[in-house]
């Protein structure tokens, strides 16, 4: 399969090129399964995409689509958009690729370290929108989008380039992967981004839309967020917190996601142990912030990170879980996080004055 670019062509160019769903379509030649891999813990933006190019795919080739999981799937609103839009996934550990099979990386890319799958010699597109660049060397087709917020958006231009149906299942998917990618403030999306909701958004079942934005939150969820707020400090606009354990990794996420609202906060970074490995997670409220990059200055030579203007997440391998491992993994962490996000001279104070639980206050009890 020759290399192809989803660049529009220049103008002025005597034959218009192929679009790049054209493009995507027919370098899959004669692959008898197309396998859609992503992240490890996939968000809806993956699934989203996942599930979108598969209903392209099917509807336009007719060849079989397999859709995976990397990792666990376990924030309560992630795991009600698998099961309530009965999503069929494979986990990539059990998965055995054939060697006429095409894999189609979505909302990531190859060598990032985000992946079990690592770069399969059958892997034949990436389709992404972060600014973070993985090795793409021998890739035959690539398109990257860092102008959209969120990977949904291409697929669904895809999707209405070949003139492709939208059921309401893959409606519901893409718009929600949308809304997940657009939510913070300020939002770090594009006026085809908008259009993209507007587009899906007939389409989509409200109810199922309502169910997984609603859903139920296990106990380990209060949990964590006690944990954060305990453990956080305050870098001047910077608010760090540090949790060890960490029950689930998507629980980093959660936890920037809270505590970036606090009005006085320009960042919001957790830190999670989670098994042997540390997550990290970061927002910003501000604008051109650059947390991707910044992180990924934070995390060079101990791991990997990257993300977008506003967001970013990382991951650490601990190689020394001892008690003084990790308090010197922390020691340098918030050293690198003074350095990178401007808070050298910052005086370290906690986020909230938690006093000790008295067994006086029988509040619930007469």
């Amino acid at each position: 399969m020759a290399r192809t670019s989803a660049e529009p062509a220049k103008l002025g160019s005597l034959q218009s090129k192929p679009r790049p769903s054209d493009r995507f379509l027919h370098g899959m030649g004669s692959a008898s399964r197309v396998v859609f891999v992503s992240h490890v813990q996939p968000d809806p933006d993956s699934f989203g995409s996942m599930l979108g190019l598969a209903h392209l795919v099917e509807t336009r080739t007719r060849k079989k689509c397999i859709l995976t999981q990397d990792g666990e799937v376990n924030r309560a609103e992630n795991r009600a958009m698998v099961d309530l839009l009965k999503l069929d996934l494979h986990h990539v550990t059990n998965l055995k690729l054939q060697p006429n099979d095409a894999v189609v990386m979505v909302d990531s890319q190859p060598g990032t370290g985000r992946h079990s799958c690592g770069k399969p010699a059958q892997l034949y597109a990436v389709l992404d929108h972060h600014v973070t660049p993985g090795d793409l060397a021998g890739v035959p087709y690539v398109d990257i989008r860092p102008e959209l917020g969120a990977t949904c958006s291409l697929v669904l231009k895809y999707l209405i380039e070949q003139n492709v149906s939208l059921p309401p299942r893959v409606a519901t998917a893409l718009l929600y992967g949308l809304e997940t990618e657009l939510s913070g403030y300020p939002r770090e999306g594009s006026a085809a981004d908008d259009e993209a909701v507007a587009t899906l958004y007939p389409h989509a079942d409200k109810d199922l839309l309502a169910r997984i934005r609603n859903a139920r939150l296990p106990h380990s969820h209060f949990e964590c967020l006690a944990l954060a707020l305990q453990n956080a400090v305050v870098l001047d606009k910077l608010i760090f917190t540090w949790l060890d354990p960490l029950a689930q990794p998507e629980q980093a996420a959660e936890v920037v996601d809270f505590l970036v609202r606090h009005d006085g906060a320009e960042w919001a970074i957790c830190a999670g142990v989670n098994k042997d490995k540390l997550v990290l997670s970061v927002r910003s409220s501000r604008a051109h912030a650059n947390a991707g990059e910044r992180l990924s200055r934070v995390c060079a030579g101990l791991g990997n990170a990257g993300g977008h203007e506003r967001r970013a997440g990382g991951c650490i391998p601990i190689t020394d879980p001892s008690a003084s491992g990790m308090m010197k993994l922390r020691a340098e962490l918030i050293e690198r996080i003074r350095v990178q996000f401007g808070q050298t001279d910052a005086i370290c104070r906690p986020l909230v004055n938690i006093p000790p639980s008295s067994t006086d206050l029988q509040i619930a009890s007469r």
